[in-house]
């Protein structure tokens, strides 16, 4: 059997693309100051993948009722809806590749498959997917094989295409491309936006009605915390934060910067009091790292912890108070100037 792939021409007004990912704050040669994943005229061609075991060829295709990441489903009705999507779409492919009609319901649906068998290499050998700096439009409604790219990229059949935005996103290692369905990106996007105006709001909160708390969050987010006394103007203090939240500070990627704040938010006062009194502590002096990797209090020469977090602890240990009451005293003065 010769089966013979033609790329169809497909509206540029699609739902799906796939689109090239790139992190502007992640180094690619350069390439991420002007949004391109490639260089201009490169592209990337990959074959479906494959895993072979004792000889035997599975691919990663999202249409095998039989691979391993179907018998896993426990859920029973999850498992039977899953199936029955598999064998919805590749009865259409049947209908579409060979004028073949398959009934989903059918005991003998495999036996009576003549294109999309899970081991007809000559069809899964010749699917691959090329990209390059421009989107590449698939339309699963016209075209077959379109049809069978986006259910393979979902399904992990290609290394190089992340099965959305928030998978490239949070990948270790970040793919060239990922496959954009509006409804998926826009809803990652919107997730962001809210995450941000979420945390704005908490800021305009902590303005008008805890500006203490405003004071030991930006003691805590701030890397130069030393500059900001009891006498710093909350304006000053609301307008680092702001700059903070929309990725203008120390984190440039806005949506870890918005949680960030929120974190230290939801911090209880004592936590974030004691936090404050830590990271001045060590600016000053007051307490110091020394050879063997654990953090003293310099004037009693006492034992704190191996990281800010421990020496938290440290303090709020009733047997400890008089370190407490002495560092309390002598950076409160800081703060106080």
């Amino acid at each position: 059997m010769s089966i013979t792939i033609i790329d169809s021409v497909v509206p540029k007004n699609g739902a799906i693309t796939i689109k090239p990912y790139f992190d502007p704050n992640r180094s690619n040669m350069g390439l991420e100051k002007y949004g391109m994943t490639l260089f201009d005229g490169v592209f990337h061609e990959e074959q479906l993948a494959c895993i072979e075991v004792n000889g035997i060829k599975r691919y990663l295709t999202g249409l095998n009722e039989f691979a391993p990441e179907i018998k896993l489903i426990k859920d029973p009705d999850a498992k039977e809806a899953r199936i029955k999507e598999i064998r919805t779409v590749v009865a259409q492919l049947e209908q579409d590749l060979a004028a073949n009609m398959i009934d989903i319901k059918d005991p003998d649906f495999w036996n009576k498959v003549k294109i999309c068998k899970p081991d007809n290499h000559e069809l899964w050998d010749r699917i691959t997917v090329r990209a390059g700096n421009e989107p590449v439009y698939l339309d699963p409604t016209i075209d077959p094989y379109d049809l069978i790219k986006v259910y393979a990229i979902e399904a992990g059949g290609f290394s190089m295409v992340a099965k959305s935005l928030e998978d490239a996103r949070t990948r270790a290692v970040p793919p060239k491309f990922y496959l954009d369905k509006y409804v998926d990106t826009v809803s990652t996007k919107t997730e962001g936006k809210k995450l941000r105006n979420k945390a704005l709001s908490e800021l305009q909160k902590l303005f008008d009605k805890n500006t203490n708390k405003l004071f030991y969050v930006a003691k805590v987010i701030d890397p130069n915390s030393a500059q900001y006394k009891k006498s710093t103007p909350n304006d000053v203090i609301y307008d680092n934060l702001d700059r903070y939240i929309n990725g203008e500070g120390i984190e440039p990627n806005e949506k870890r910067a918005a949680q960030d704040f929120l974190d230290k938010v939801a911090l209880d006062m004592e936590t974030l009091k004691l936090r404050a009194i830590i990271k001045d502590a060590a600016f000053y002096k007051q307490i110091a790292t020394k050879a063997d990797g654990m953090i003293y209090h310099m004037d009693s020469a006492t034992l704190m912890g191996r990281n800010p977090s421990e020496c938290v602890e440290f303090l709020k240990n009733p047997l400890h108070e008089q370190t407490l009451v002495d560092l309390t005293k002598k950076i409160e003065k800081y703060w106080n100037q």
